[in-house]
Protein backbone atom coordinates (compact mmCIF):
# COMPACT_ATOMS: atom_id res chain seq x y z
CA UNK A 1 0.00 0.00 0.00
CA UNK A 2 2.64 2.35 1.01
CA UNK A 3 4.41 1.88 -2.29
CA UNK A 4 1.19 2.56 -4.55
CA UNK A 5 0.32 5.84 -2.32
CA UNK A 6 3.70 6.85 -3.12
CA UNK A 7 4.07 6.10 -6.92
CA UNK A 8 0.17 7.91 -7.04
CA UNK A 9 1.39 10.97 -5.46
CA UNK A 10 4.61 11.07 -8.09
CA UNK A 11 1.77 11.11 -11.12
CA UNK A 12 -0.28 13.65 -9.01
CA UNK A 13 2.46 15.91 -8.53
CA UNK A 14 3.09 16.06 -12.54
CA UNK A 15 -0.86 16.53 -12.99
CA UNK A 16 -0.66 19.38 -10.84
CA UNK A 17 2.55 21.10 -11.85
CA UNK A 18 0.48 23.77 -14.32
CA UNK A 19 -2.14 24.67 -11.23
CA UNK A 20 1.69 25.07 -8.90
CA UNK A 21 2.43 27.88 -11.45
CA UNK A 22 -0.74 30.08 -11.19
CA UNK A 23 -0.14 29.71 -7.26
CA UNK A 24 3.69 30.77 -7.80
CA UNK A 25 2.33 33.79 -10.16
CA UNK A 26 0.05 35.17 -6.91
CA UNK A 27 2.71 34.69 -4.43
CA UNK A 28 4.72 36.51 -6.48
CA UNK A 29 2.29 39.53 -7.01
CA UNK A 30 1.57 39.47 -3.05
CA UNK A 31 5.54 39.22 -2.48
CA UNK A 32 5.93 42.55 -4.33
CA UNK A 33 3.30 44.10 -2.27
CA UNK A 34 4.29 42.90 0.90
CA UNK A 35 8.28 44.34 -0.15
CA UNK A 36 6.63 47.49 -0.99
CA UNK A 37 4.65 48.29 1.83
CA UNK A 38 8.46 47.58 3.93
CA UNK A 39 10.03 49.90 1.71
CA UNK A 40 7.53 52.63 1.81
CA UNK A 41 7.35 52.63 5.67
CA UNK A 42 10.80 52.83 5.57
CA UNK A 43 11.42 50.05 8.08
CA UNK A 44 14.41 50.09 9.98
CA UNK A 45 16.20 47.01 11.99
CA UNK A 46 15.19 49.84 15.43
CA UNK A 47 11.37 49.33 14.60
CA UNK A 48 12.53 45.14 15.80
CA UNK A 49 12.85 46.00 19.38
CA UNK A 50 10.10 45.88 21.99
CA UNK A 51 8.44 47.72 24.52
CA UNK A 52 7.05 46.44 27.83
CA UNK A 53 4.56 47.53 30.40
CA UNK A 54 2.02 50.56 28.73
CA UNK A 55 4.13 49.85 25.44
CA UNK A 56 3.20 54.17 25.08
CA UNK A 57 3.48 55.28 21.52
CA UNK A 58 5.82 51.94 20.41
CA UNK A 59 8.00 53.36 17.37
CA UNK A 60 8.20 49.44 16.38
CA UNK A 61 4.18 48.89 16.71
CA UNK A 62 3.25 51.94 15.40
CA UNK A 63 5.57 50.77 12.37
CA UNK A 64 3.95 47.02 11.81
CA UNK A 65 0.82 48.48 11.88
CA UNK A 66 1.30 51.22 9.06
CA UNK A 67 3.20 48.48 7.36
CA UNK A 68 -0.40 46.28 7.53
CA UNK A 69 -2.26 49.53 6.46
CA UNK A 70 -0.31 49.99 3.24
CA UNK A 71 -0.72 45.72 2.73
CA UNK A 72 -4.41 45.96 2.74
CA UNK A 73 -4.58 49.38 1.35
CA UNK A 74 -6.48 50.73 4.50
CA UNK A 75 -6.40 53.70 6.05
CA UNK A 76 -5.57 52.32 9.46
CA UNK A 77 -4.93 49.26 11.21
CA UNK A 78 -4.80 47.20 14.67
CA UNK A 79 -2.12 44.45 14.69
CA UNK A 80 -1.46 43.55 18.37
CA UNK A 81 -0.61 40.37 20.90
CA UNK A 82 -3.29 41.09 22.92
CA UNK A 83 -5.50 40.32 20.23
CA UNK A 84 -5.46 36.60 20.86
CA UNK A 85 -7.20 34.95 18.37
CA UNK A 86 -9.41 35.45 15.18
CA UNK A 87 -12.16 35.10 16.88
CA UNK A 88 -11.13 37.66 19.73
CA UNK A 89 -10.33 40.16 16.80
CA UNK A 90 -13.84 39.37 15.62
CA UNK A 91 -15.21 39.64 19.28
CA UNK A 92 -13.57 42.99 19.53
CA UNK A 93 -14.72 44.38 16.30
CA UNK A 94 -18.45 43.78 16.46
CA UNK A 95 -18.74 44.52 19.89
CA UNK A 96 -16.89 47.81 19.15
CA UNK A 97 -18.92 48.59 16.14
CA UNK A 98 -22.61 47.57 17.42
CA UNK A 99 -24.65 49.30 19.79
CA UNK A 100 -27.38 47.96 22.10
CA UNK A 101 -30.67 48.27 19.66
CA UNK A 102 -27.95 47.93 16.64
CA UNK A 103 -28.60 45.03 14.00
CA UNK A 104 -25.95 42.95 12.06
CA UNK A 105 -27.11 40.94 9.17
CA UNK A 106 -24.91 37.80 8.20
CA UNK A 107 -25.26 37.33 4.42
CA UNK A 108 -23.02 34.01 4.24
CA UNK A 109 -25.50 31.89 6.25
CA UNK A 110 -24.82 30.89 9.86
CA UNK A 111 -21.30 31.90 10.94
CA UNK A 112 -18.14 29.32 12.40
CA UNK A 113 -18.98 27.95 15.24
CA UNK A 114 -17.28 30.23 17.69
CA UNK A 115 -18.40 33.13 16.23
CA UNK A 116 -22.06 31.83 16.80
CA UNK A 117 -21.46 32.24 20.95
CA UNK A 118 -19.88 35.53 20.71
CA UNK A 119 -23.25 36.21 18.49
CA UNK A 120 -25.55 34.66 21.06
CA UNK A 121 -27.30 32.28 18.58
CA UNK A 122 -25.11 28.91 19.32
CA UNK A 123 -26.40 26.66 22.04
CA UNK A 124 -23.66 27.28 24.00
CA UNK A 125 -24.88 30.79 25.37
CA UNK A 126 -22.83 33.68 27.56
CA UNK A 127 -24.25 36.66 29.43
CA UNK A 128 -21.44 38.66 27.40
CA UNK A 129 -22.51 37.84 24.00
CA UNK A 130 -23.61 40.42 21.74
CA UNK A 131 -27.25 39.11 22.38
CA UNK A 132 -27.22 39.78 25.85
CA UNK A 133 -26.57 43.09 25.13
CA UNK A 134 -29.84 43.75 22.87
CA UNK A 135 -27.88 43.73 19.39
CA UNK A 136 -29.70 41.97 17.09
CA UNK A 137 -28.98 38.90 14.64
CA UNK A 138 -30.16 38.25 11.10
CA UNK A 139 -28.62 36.22 8.59
CA UNK A 140 -29.64 35.56 4.89
CA UNK A 141 -27.70 32.31 3.28
CA UNK A 142 -26.11 31.85 0.12
CA UNK A 143 -27.72 30.60 -2.94
CA UNK A 144 -26.12 27.65 -4.59
CA UNK A 145 -22.74 28.94 -3.27
CA UNK A 146 -23.35 32.38 -4.00
CA UNK A 147 -24.69 35.77 -2.66
CA UNK A 148 -28.86 36.48 -2.86
CA UNK A 149 -28.04 39.64 -4.23
CA UNK A 150 -31.61 40.49 -4.91
CA UNK A 151 -32.73 39.38 -0.92
CA UNK A 152 -29.74 41.45 0.12
CA UNK A 153 -30.72 44.53 -1.41
CA UNK A 154 -34.77 44.18 -0.26
CA UNK A 155 -33.33 44.11 3.17
CA UNK A 156 -31.35 47.23 3.08
CA UNK A 157 -33.27 49.09 1.82
CA UNK A 158 -34.70 49.29 4.67
CA UNK A 159 -32.37 51.20 6.45
CA UNK A 160 -31.99 49.94 9.88
CA UNK A 161 -29.16 46.98 9.29
CA UNK A 162 -25.56 48.86 11.22
CA UNK A 163 -23.37 46.01 10.02
CA UNK A 164 -23.35 43.49 7.43
CA UNK A 165 -20.84 40.47 7.82
CA UNK A 166 -19.09 38.39 5.29
CA UNK A 167 -17.24 35.61 6.40
CA UNK A 168 -14.82 34.21 3.38
CA UNK A 169 -14.00 30.87 4.25
CA UNK A 170 -16.50 28.03 4.67
CA UNK A 171 -16.21 27.59 8.23
CA UNK A 172 -17.16 23.93 9.51
CA UNK A 173 -20.07 24.05 6.50
CA UNK A 174 -20.04 22.31 3.08
CA UNK A 175 -20.43 25.69 1.14
CA UNK A 176 -17.46 26.91 -1.03
CA UNK A 177 -15.54 29.68 0.34
CA UNK A 178 -15.68 33.11 -1.30
CA UNK A 179 -13.37 34.47 -3.81
CA UNK A 180 -12.98 38.14 -3.63
CA UNK A 181 -14.56 38.82 -7.30
CA UNK A 182 -17.53 37.22 -5.46
CA UNK A 183 -17.01 39.88 -2.39
CA UNK A 184 -16.49 42.67 -4.96
CA UNK A 185 -19.83 41.91 -6.48
CA UNK A 186 -22.16 41.57 -3.72
CA UNK A 187 -20.57 44.82 -1.83
CA UNK A 188 -21.42 46.90 -4.73
CA UNK A 189 -24.65 45.60 -4.79
CA UNK A 190 -24.40 46.60 -1.24
CA UNK A 191 -23.70 50.20 -2.14
CA UNK A 192 -26.39 50.65 -4.60
CA UNK A 193 -28.72 50.43 -1.92
CA UNK A 194 -27.50 51.46 1.07
CA UNK A 195 -24.36 53.81 1.76
CA UNK A 196 -23.54 53.68 5.13
CA UNK A 197 -23.91 49.94 6.70
CA UNK A 198 -20.50 49.09 7.56
CA UNK A 199 -19.30 46.39 5.58
CA UNK A 200 -17.06 43.61 7.92
CA UNK A 201 -15.09 41.07 5.89
CA UNK A 202 -14.13 37.85 8.21
CA UNK A 203 -10.21 37.60 6.70
CA UNK A 204 -9.44 34.05 8.32
CA UNK A 205 -7.87 31.88 5.72
CA UNK A 206 -7.92 34.40 2.90
CA UNK A 207 -5.16 36.71 3.16
CA UNK A 208 -2.82 36.12 0.11
CA UNK A 209 -4.49 33.17 -1.59
CA UNK A 210 -5.35 35.59 -4.04
CA UNK A 211 -3.78 38.57 -5.18
CA UNK A 212 -6.27 40.96 -3.77
CA UNK A 213 -7.82 41.90 -0.28
CA UNK A 214 -11.30 42.60 0.98
CA UNK A 215 -10.64 46.21 1.61
CA UNK A 216 -9.39 46.95 -1.97
CA UNK A 217 -12.63 46.05 -3.23
CA UNK A 218 -14.75 47.93 -1.07
CA UNK A 219 -14.65 46.52 2.46
CA UNK A 220 -14.65 49.02 5.77
CA UNK A 221 -13.39 46.33 7.51
CA UNK A 222 -11.23 43.07 7.68
CA UNK A 223 -10.40 40.79 10.44
CA UNK A 224 -7.62 37.54 10.72
CA UNK A 225 -5.79 35.76 12.99
CA UNK A 226 -1.37 35.72 12.88
CA UNK A 227 -1.45 32.23 13.81
CA UNK A 228 -3.14 31.27 10.41
CA UNK A 229 -1.79 33.14 6.76
CA UNK A 230 -0.01 35.92 7.94
CA UNK A 231 1.96 35.20 11.12
CA UNK A 232 3.25 32.69 8.20
CA UNK A 233 4.19 30.30 11.17
CA UNK A 234 6.76 32.87 12.77
CA UNK A 235 3.90 34.96 14.62
CA UNK A 236 3.28 33.18 18.15
CA UNK A 237 0.39 35.00 18.66
CA UNK A 238 -1.43 38.21 17.63
CA UNK A 239 -4.61 38.87 14.93
CA UNK A 240 -5.40 42.30 13.32
CA UNK A 241 -7.95 44.14 12.10
CA UNK A 242 -7.48 46.91 9.28
CA UNK A 243 -10.35 49.75 7.41
CA UNK A 244 -11.59 52.82 7.97
CA UNK A 245 -9.86 54.79 10.85
CA UNK A 246 -13.00 56.08 12.27
CA UNK A 247 -13.85 52.13 12.92
CA UNK A 248 -10.05 51.27 13.67
CA UNK A 249 -10.33 53.69 16.31
CA UNK A 250 -13.60 52.43 18.05
CA UNK A 251 -11.93 49.29 17.76
CA UNK A 252 -8.40 50.06 19.92
CA UNK A 253 -10.82 51.71 22.36
CA UNK A 254 -12.52 48.23 22.59
CA UNK A 255 -9.57 46.52 23.55
CA UNK A 256 -7.45 48.65 25.66
CA UNK A 257 -9.74 52.05 26.95
CA UNK A 258 -11.91 55.01 26.00
CA UNK A 259 -9.80 57.81 25.01
CA UNK A 260 -6.29 55.52 24.85
CA UNK A 261 -7.21 53.50 21.99
CA UNK A 262 -3.96 52.78 20.00
CA UNK A 263 -1.64 54.92 22.39
CA UNK A 264 -0.84 52.28 24.83
CA UNK A 265 -0.55 48.39 24.33
CA UNK A 266 3.20 46.75 24.63
CA UNK A 267 4.95 44.32 21.87
CA UNK A 268 6.46 41.82 24.38
CA UNK A 269 8.99 41.12 21.85
CA UNK A 270 6.80 39.98 19.04
CA UNK A 271 8.06 42.77 16.85
CA UNK A 272 10.77 40.74 15.13
CA UNK A 273 8.31 37.47 14.79
CA UNK A 274 5.14 39.93 13.14
CA UNK A 275 7.78 41.61 11.13
CA UNK A 276 9.08 38.28 9.92
CA UNK A 277 6.23 36.52 9.33
CA UNK A 278 4.19 39.26 7.42
CA UNK A 279 7.80 39.01 5.46
CA UNK A 280 7.16 35.37 4.61
CA UNK A 281 3.74 35.01 4.28
CA UNK A 282 2.86 35.05 0.60
CA UNK A 283 5.23 32.29 0.30
CA UNK A 284 3.96 30.58 2.92
CA UNK A 285 0.82 30.84 2.06
CA UNK A 286 1.44 29.56 -1.47
CA UNK A 287 2.85 26.42 0.30
CA UNK A 288 -0.21 25.62 1.97
CA UNK A 289 -1.86 26.26 -1.08
CA UNK A 290 0.07 23.79 -2.79
CA UNK A 291 -0.38 21.49 -0.49
CA UNK A 292 -4.70 21.71 -0.64
CA UNK A 293 -4.21 20.93 -4.41
CA UNK A 294 -2.36 18.42 -3.93
CA UNK A 295 -4.32 16.31 -1.05
CA UNK A 296 -7.35 17.32 -3.33
CA UNK A 297 -5.78 15.26 -6.27
CA UNK A 298 -4.95 12.35 -4.13
CA UNK A 299 -7.87 11.97 -2.42
CA UNK A 300 -9.87 12.24 -5.77
CA UNK A 301 -8.06 10.17 -7.37
CA UNK A 302 -8.76 7.66 -4.11
CA UNK A 303 -12.21 7.84 -4.57
CA UNK A 304 -13.27 11.04 -2.11
CA UNK A 305 -15.11 13.56 -2.27
CA UNK A 306 -13.11 16.96 -1.97
CA UNK A 307 -13.99 20.40 -2.31
CA UNK A 308 -12.45 22.53 -3.91
CA UNK A 309 -11.56 20.20 -6.56
CA UNK A 310 -7.44 20.41 -7.34
CA UNK A 311 -8.38 22.56 -10.40
CA UNK A 312 -10.73 24.81 -8.98
CA UNK A 313 -9.90 29.05 -8.19
CA UNK A 314 -8.98 29.03 -4.34
CA UNK A 315 -10.48 31.48 -2.12
CA UNK A 316 -8.47 30.29 0.92
CA UNK A 317 -5.85 27.68 2.42
CA UNK A 318 -8.98 25.15 3.38
CA UNK A 319 -9.23 21.74 1.63
CA UNK A 320 -12.54 19.49 2.48
CA UNK A 321 -12.42 15.82 2.04
CA UNK A 322 -15.80 14.21 2.81
CA UNK A 323 -14.75 10.87 4.26
CA UNK A 324 -18.49 9.72 4.85
CA UNK A 325 -17.74 7.65 8.33
CA UNK A 326 -16.28 8.71 11.79
CA UNK A 327 -13.23 5.90 11.98
CA UNK A 328 -11.53 7.10 8.34
CA UNK A 329 -12.16 11.09 9.26
CA UNK A 330 -10.40 10.21 12.88
CA UNK A 331 -7.95 8.58 11.07
CA UNK A 332 -7.00 10.62 8.47
CA UNK A 333 -6.32 13.38 10.70
CA UNK A 334 -4.10 10.88 12.97
CA UNK A 335 -2.37 10.93 10.34
CA UNK A 336 -1.88 14.25 9.90
CA UNK A 337 -0.53 14.13 13.68
CA UNK A 338 2.20 11.63 12.53
CA UNK A 339 3.34 13.73 9.81
CA UNK A 340 3.96 16.50 11.56
CA UNK A 341 7.32 17.34 13.08
CA UNK A 342 5.93 18.03 16.96
CA UNK A 343 4.13 15.55 19.09
CA UNK A 344 4.04 12.85 15.92
CA UNK A 345 3.62 10.37 18.67
CA UNK A 346 0.83 11.74 19.85
CA UNK A 347 -2.67 10.10 19.30
CA UNK A 348 -5.22 12.83 18.76
CA UNK A 349 -9.11 11.58 19.69
CA UNK A 350 -12.58 13.31 19.49
CA UNK A 351 -13.50 15.82 22.60
CA UNK A 352 -15.42 18.49 23.61
CA UNK A 353 -14.31 22.10 23.08
CA UNK A 354 -15.24 25.24 24.09
CA UNK A 355 -17.84 27.25 21.54
CA UNK A 356 -18.23 23.80 19.34
CA UNK A 357 -21.36 22.09 19.91
CA UNK A 358 -20.24 18.90 18.97
CA UNK A 359 -17.19 16.71 19.58
CA UNK A 360 -13.97 17.74 17.50
CA UNK A 361 -10.97 15.83 16.55
CA UNK A 362 -7.94 18.66 16.02
CA UNK A 363 -4.68 17.50 14.51
CA UNK A 364 -1.54 19.95 14.40
CA UNK A 365 1.47 18.79 15.44
CA UNK A 366 2.69 22.64 15.23
CA UNK A 367 5.56 24.54 16.66
CA UNK A 368 2.88 27.16 17.54
CA UNK A 369 0.12 26.20 19.33
CA UNK A 370 -3.44 26.75 17.43
CA UNK A 371 -1.37 27.61 14.23
CA UNK A 372 -3.41 26.40 11.58
CA UNK A 373 -0.91 27.46 8.67
CA UNK A 374 1.01 24.99 9.71
CA UNK A 375 -0.22 21.65 8.27
CA UNK A 376 -3.41 20.90 10.36
CA UNK A 377 -7.06 19.08 10.35
CA UNK A 378 -9.86 18.69 11.67
CA UNK A 379 -13.11 18.22 11.84
CA UNK A 380 -16.41 17.58 14.00
CA UNK A 381 -17.63 14.35 14.78
CA UNK A 382 -20.74 14.50 12.75
CA UNK A 383 -22.60 13.60 10.13
CA UNK A 384 -21.59 13.81 6.75
CA UNK A 385 -18.17 13.52 8.80
CA UNK A 386 -15.66 16.40 6.46
CA UNK A 387 -12.24 16.45 7.48
CA UNK A 388 -10.98 20.24 7.19
CA UNK A 389 -7.28 20.56 6.72
CA UNK A 390 -5.31 23.45 5.79
CA UNK A 391 -1.63 24.77 6.10
CA UNK A 392 2.16 23.55 4.98
CA UNK A 393 4.67 25.62 5.67
CA UNK A 394 6.52 24.48 2.83
CA UNK A 395 5.03 22.13 -0.02
CA UNK A 396 7.61 19.26 0.35
CA UNK A 397 6.35 18.98 4.44
CA UNK A 398 2.58 19.32 3.38
CA UNK A 399 3.19 16.61 0.70
CA UNK A 400 4.67 14.01 3.11
CA UNK A 401 2.43 14.68 5.73
CA UNK A 402 -0.67 14.09 3.45
CA UNK A 403 1.04 11.06 2.16
CA UNK A 404 0.94 10.09 5.70
CA UNK A 405 -2.54 10.99 6.17
CA UNK A 406 -3.74 8.56 3.76
CA UNK A 407 -1.16 5.51 4.39
CA UNK A 408 -2.66 5.76 8.21
CA UNK A 409 -6.32 5.47 6.82
CA UNK A 410 -6.27 3.20 4.57
CA UNK A 411 -3.97 0.48 6.52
Amino acid sequence: MKQDIKELSKQVEKEIQPILKKVDDICEKNSQKVLEAFQESRLQETHLNSSTGYGIDEPGRNKIEEIYRRVFKAEDSLVRAQLVSGTHALAITLSALLRPGDTMLSITGEPYDTLQTVIGIGKETSNSSLKAFHISYEQIDLVENDFDIPTIQERLRKQDIKLVEIQRSRGYSTRKSLTIEKIEKVIQAIREVNKKVIIMVDNCYGEFVQDREPIEVGADVAVGSLMKNLGAGIANTGAYIVGKENLIALCAERLTSPGIGKEIGPSLNQNPFFIKGLFFAPSVVASSVKTAVFASAMLEKLGYQVEPKFEEERADIVQTIHLGNEEDLVKFCQGIQMGSPIDADVIPYPGDMGGYEDKVIMAAGTFTQGSTIELSCDGPIREPYIAYMQGGLTFEYGKLGIIKAIEHMKK
